[in-house]
């Protein structure tokens, strides 16, 4: 009989739960939304809602997937922006900052054409593609290269836009090849990828960097330094990592500025 009761409570819980998920998604809200959006204050053209999806009116943000759950609107990410004030033709909410941002559902079919593109594309990071010289030290001659390689792989970073809204941006990465030649011999050669500065990076800082750029610093008695720059796009903060070439042809990182 006991558990009979038991399982009976278990079906009524699962019940309540599920009944508390199926409400738990403001379904007029998110049907309320769709449309076009105007920042009432600027006037300008801010971002449409189709389905699930917000699309921005700027050229690099990535769509987002949002839900719409009780009273706030939550995106993909987590970020969650409280519902201040909504009608069918108006949408006020608060920012990440707590500032009321106020916006108007447009009636201008012109202001379709802010839409017309595909997705974003990812953009690239990287500066020259290959760089190298000679250098005397010590009476010996040393050649090195640096390759600068786009790749596929890609990095995704968060921002806030004009309006307080977290948005993505996708970039590639790089992979930078140094070389170093004593005449015709060879004393290095290795691709550099940013996950081998972890440790000299911190893990939140790099998982949003891009490896941007390698550079050649200067010879002195332990080797050839070269410097790694791995910087968050678009951001004020770049880490910069030397690596030291010996002229035995080992490596060594360290990090010299953030």
């Amino acid at each position: 009989m006991n558990r009979i009761i038991v399982v009976c409570l278990t079906a009524v819980v699962l019940v309540a739960c599920n009944h508390r998920e199926e409400v738990s998604e403001n379904k007029e809200a998110k049907a309320m939304l769709q449309g076009i959006w105007i920042d009432a204050e600027g006037g300008d053209v801010s971002f449409r809602v189709q389905g699930d999806t917000i699309y921005y009116a700027d050229s690099t943000s990535m769509p987002a997937y949002f839900r719409v759950m009780g009273d706030s609107l939550v995106l993909a990410s987590g970020a969650s922006y409280g519902i201040v004030k909504q009608l069918p033709h108006l949408f006020w909410f608060k920012n990440q900052n707590g500032d009321v941002l106020k916006f108007s559902k447009s009636d201008d079919p012109a202001d379709e054409s802010e839409f017309v593109r595909d997705t974003p594309p990812v953009l690239s990071y990287s500066h020259q593609v290959k760089i190298d010289s000679v250098i005397v030290y010590g009476g010996n001659r040393y050649h090195w290269y640096i390759a600068i390689n786009p790749t596929k792989y890609k990095v995704t970073t968060r921002s806030y836009n004009d309006d307080g809204l977290e948005v993505e941006n996708v970039y590639y990465d790089n992979i930078m090849h140094v070389s170093v030649f004593q005449g015709s011999r060879q004393l290095f050669s290795r691709d550099f990828r940013k996950q081998q500065y972890a440790g000299k990076v911190p893990a939140e800082f790099l998982e949003e960097a891009v490896l941007g750029n390698m550079e050649f610093s200067h010879a002195d008695a332990a080797g050839l330094h070269f410097v790694a720059t791995l910087c968050i796009p678009d951001g004020a903060s770049c880490y910069l990592v030397e690596s030291l070439v010996s002229y035995q042809g080992q490596m060594t990182m360290q990090l010299v500025e953030y």
